[in-house]
């Protein structure tokens, strides 16, 4: 399943007003999921934001060297 920036907002608006039901998508794609524990709705976000932004590489770090001559 491919997740959204709007998925993990609905998600996090769930869990900050402490509903257990969420609605995602909208249209034919439209659907709503009722989460069990506030664990499943964490565990849930972090899997979504997981797949939205990965883990990138550090950014790399160049250094200048200048000498007067």
């Amino acid at each position: 399943m491919t997740y959204t920036q709007d998925d993990i907002a609905a998600l996090k608006a769930a869990i900050a007003t402490g509903a257990s039901e969420v609605t995602f998508g909208s249209g034919p794609d439209r659907r709503t999921v009722i989460y069990r524990s506030l664990a499943e709705m964490r565990s849930t976000l972090a899997e979504m934001i997981g797949e939205v932004s990965p883990a990138s590489p550090p950014p790399r770090v160049s250094y200048i060297r200048h000498t007067r001559d």
